[in-house]
């Protein structure tokens, strides 16, 4: 039987590699001469950056730069075996897991902008921006000061960082952007399609779970609304479409500010890892492939890993089932899709904790009793 894992992360849990091998663990207690293709995956979040550079080949960079918050923190962003492509994963400087504490309001990207400008000043032809995991709502606001754009309020000063200054920006001033920003292909990798404003957007969907309280949501989507407003003001036509644009809500709005002033597409992160990784061709022949993530729900389908991998493996007529933390929710769209069943790994009532502390066992676990149904399906 030939198997094929291509799982996410669990979040702040287990990295992709790891959930991997658990699987495969669990694959070969119930057959122990199973042919088993590992393929880890990642969505444009944490741990993409490291799918891209074990693909592609080459090295990490390394320098301090701006943390959410202001403060500083080591940063690294990959340089591939080629030489001349640069791998910017946003979770590295501007991620949940950079501050203990959180301020929705004055979170900024600063410091994945530091990353890209230094990939830019090295000489990098193509750099792939990978969006996912952000603690800020700031529209990309932090990425484009670093590159040297400025946002001013209406007596020409400088708007401190964070989303929650954005109502009161009056125009974004592009004209000491990088000198390198247009001639260098930049490639945004989204976790998500969701809009940049409104009850599906990028304050209210994912703000709560950056700190913010209902009027710090309030205060984010008008901020945002105004980017949007002032960027098409500063960049013309390309950036009109910003607001409606599937996935400009990306990591806090950072997917709009970057289509706007870069001029680039967005592109799902987990079908471009999924490409550089060779999942299609591993699929040939597979009889089973088996994904999952920290969570799988509602959510899942809407440019996650498990949807990539579902959409991948029922265009090669394969059953492919899920295996999350948590399995929750309305699942019809990932059923209609092609995924087969999702299952959670805990195996009873336990504490939270204890399953993110050591998510393996009933990652390994979980393997072994899916592997056994599909085996007895076979027979």
């Amino acid at each position: 039987m030939r198997v094929v894992l291509a799982p996410d992360s669990f979040k702040g849990s287990l990295d992709a590699a790891g959930v991997c091998d658990a699987l495969e663990r669990g694959v070969r207690d119930a057959d122990p001469h199973a042919d088993v293709v590992a393929v880890p995956m990642a969505d444009g979040g944490e741990g993409t950056l490291d799918s891209l550079l074990r693909s592609w080949g080459g090295e990490r960079v390394t320098l301090d730069v701006t943390d959410p918050l202001g403060g500083r923190v080591p940063g690294h962003y990959g340089w591939d075996a080629a030489g001349r492509r640069a791998v910017v994963e946003l979770a590295v400087a501007s991620g949940l897991t950079t501050r203990e504490r959180l301020e929705p309001l004055r979170a900024t990207t600063r410091g994945t902008g530091e990353l890209l400008r230094d990939a830019l000043d090295r000489g990098a032809d193509e750099v792939v921006v990978c969006l996912g995991g952000s603690a800020t709502t700031d529209g990309g606001t932090g990425i484009l000061r670093a590159l040297g754009v400025r946002l001013l309020d209406a007596a020409g000063r400088d708007l401190p960082d964070g989303g929650g200054a954005l109502v009161d920006l009056d125009r974004v001033d592009v004209t000491a952007l990088h000198p390198r920003a247009h001639e260098v292909r930049v490639r945004v990798a989204c976790d998500v399609d969701s809009p940049l404003l409104g009850p599906d957007g990028a304050a209210a969907v994912f703000g709560p779970q950056k700190g913010a309280g209902p009027d710090d949501v309030a205060v984010l989507d008008a901020g945002l609304a105004r980017l949007a407003e002032a960027l098409v003001v500063a960049c013309g036509p390309r950036a009109a479409d910003v607001v409606d644009l599937p996935g400009a809500g990306a990591a806090g709005g950072t997917a709009a500010g970057l289509v706007a002033v870069l001029d680039t597409a967005l592109e799902p992160g987990a079908s471009l890892v999924a490409d550089a990784a060779g999942l299609d061709a591993a699929l040939a022949g597979a009889d089973l492939v088996v994904t999952g993530e920290g969570r799988v729900d509602e959510q899942s389908a809407r440019g996650k890993v498990v949807s990539a991998v579902v959409a991948l493996a029922a265009a090669a007529g394969v059953p492919v089932v899920a295996v999350g933390g948590q399995v929750r929710g309305d699942l019809a769209g990932l059923h209609a899709a092609g995924l087969t069943a999702a299952f959670a790994v805990a195996d009873g009532p336990r504490p939270l904790a204890e399953l993110v502390a050591d998510p393996a066992p009933f990652v390994r676990r979980t393997a072994e009793q899916v592997t056994r149904l599909f085996l007895a399906r076979r027979r």
